[in-house]
């Protein structure tokens, strides 16, 4: 990207939904526009763990304020994601059809792991660079996110389902402060917490960092009572508490520092805050500037280059770990995104590489279901990216992929695929053809075939061969009858043209 351009984070949080809009210099992301809105999604889900109308509602209505000052932005420019309250709502896709559509953009929900990996980058692109072992804690609406790194590498992230929202909701429902209530709440919150203590002990950080939220919250408290700005320590939070305990109610409390939107849930986050410190032995704290939504920024910037996507890292690990035939990963790719090539002749470059990119990857994984069973082995591939650990991408995104290694053979009718999703119809035809053309695992002759995608007056596609191809490749023109057979049980056909 050119310096000057302009890009935009959208955090759908538990509790608030934030916008960061920033201005790309020298590969920094320098901050022109901030808004925040209390939305308060996390104490929206009802027993069944879906969303009431109200609290979707009100983040339409949020996202519908962030989509107006988005206006004339590109999609390549904005990302927005959603974290532990749409992992967790059984309705999240009809909040989230809705909700793209009013934003413009669309909206990435992230796994608890990924959503800690860009914690850490915002958090480590904000920082002064060191040689320090850092951890990092964010304690958000309905999840509390564990991060060891050094410099911008994360290596331990973990997730727990442990927030301010939630244990306000649960341990102080009625905002009332009593000893019996924190004493519950921090006993509730190391049950949970308890499994981080091997991974996270003190020997294997060198400083505290506490991101966002609760920590951002405390933080702006202890220093508006004196204490050193920038800082929370164990004295602190002693201090803190006995504040709420004071005025028994959060409706009392008298604290310069608390913003409004922080008193319903100060609560809640002060016991987990205080069990974190208690787990990990943590003395001292520092703020923390960057956030998830600075994360956000700068993934944008490594997705632009296949050198720095943490995707295409994902992709090489996941291959290697389930011991992929990498040669013919490659051959399959080279002809899949090839043909791919072949049908948008007029799509502008970088939007075509982006998409030929993902159709690779589907290429690199379409065996990883080989190395549990041969049977089937494109169904295992699927569950296996529908549950993976995979930094980087968005569970959107690697359901999207799972289609395409779950859809690359055997019948169509399996696929929970949108026919009009053309784009995804396309890389799936040609990830189909690469496989039928390569399945002598050698390098298929290409020479004369085209492929080509007509939407009107049908939809169809028509594969054209050169004189004698058939005849000289009968295995593979066999192949490709049945795969015309196949697409005629979809809203699309598939025709083959030999001279």
């Amino acid at each position: 990207m050119q310096n000057g351009t302009r890009l935009a984070a959208v955090d759908l949080g538990s509790n608030s939904f934030r916008l960061e809009i920033g201005r790309l210099d020298h590969g920094q992301i320098h901050r022109t526009e901030y808004l925040k809105e209390t939305v308060r999604q996390g104490n929206g889900l009802d027993e069944e763990r879906n969303l009431t109308p109200e609290a979707m509602q009100r983040g339409w209505d949020c996202l519908a304020r962030f989509g107006e000052r988005l206006a004339g932005f590109k999609k390549a420019q904005v990302r927005a994601v959603a974290t532990q309250t749409l992992r967790e709502a059984r309705n999240r896709d009809e909040f989230l059809g809705r909700a793209q559509q009013v934003l413009g953009f669309p909206i990435d929900v992230v796994s608890g792991r990924e959503e800690a990996r860009l914690i850490y980058q915002g958090v480590a692109h904000l920082l002064p660079q060191s040689g320090e072992r850092r951890l990092v804690v964010d304690i958000g609406g309905r999840s509390t996110e564990l991060i060891l790194g050094q410099g911008f590498d994360a290596r331990v992230m973990e997730s727990f389902r442990v927030g301010s929202v939630a244990w306000s909701m649960k341990y102080f429902p009625d905002s009332q402060f009593t000893p019996m209530a924190f004493r519950m709440a921090e006993i509730a919150a190391k049950a949970v917490l308890d499994e981080a203590l091997n991974a996270y002990r003190p020997s294997t950080w060198d400083v505290a960092y506490g991101s966002s939220g609760t920590i951002g919250a405390v933080g702006d408290v202890l220093g508006a009572a004196g204490w050193p700005a920038g800082s929370v320590t164990r004295e602190g939070l002693d201090w803190l508490l006995e504040r709420l305990l004071k005025a028994q109610r959060a409706d009392n409390l008298r604290l310069e520092g608390i913003k409004e939107d922080r008193r319903a849930v100060i609560g809640g986050g002060l016991s987990v805050l205080r069990a974190v410190f208690d787990l990990l032995e943590i003395n001292e704290m520092h703020a923390a500037q960057g956030a998830l939504r600075h994360g956000a920024l700068y993934d944008l910037l490594d997705r632009e280059h296949i050198q720095t996507d943490m995707r295409a890292t994902t992709v090489r690990r996941l291959a290697s770990k389930f011991q992929v035939d990498a040669a013919q990963a490659v051959r399959v790719g080279r002809v899949a995104t090839s043909l791919f090539r072949q049908m948008l002749p007029d799509m502008p470059a970088d939007q075509c590489d982006r998409l030929e990119r993902k159709l690779d990857w589907a290429a690199q994984l379409h065996e990883i279901g080989a190395q549990i069973s041969h049977s089937d082995y494109h169904k295992h591939g699927a569950y296996i990216l529908d549950n993976a650990d995979a930094p980087g991408f968005a569970l959107s995104e690697l359901h999207r992929l799972g289609q395409l290694v779950l859809g690359h053979r055997g019948k169509l009718r399996k696929l929970e695929v949108d026919y009009e999703d053309v784009l995804f119809v396309q890389q799936l035809l040609a990830l189909r053809l690469a496989v039928v053309l390569c399945h002598a695992r050698r390098d298929p002759d290409l020479k004369g075939l085209t492929l080509t995608c007509s939407l009107t007056p049908a939809r169809r596609f028509a594969l054209a061969c050169r004189a004698g191809w058939a005849e000289a490749w009968p295995q593979s023109a066999h192949l490709l009858r049945e795969e015309i057979v196949a697409w005629q049980k979809t809203p699309w056909s598939l025709q083959l043209q030999c001279a």
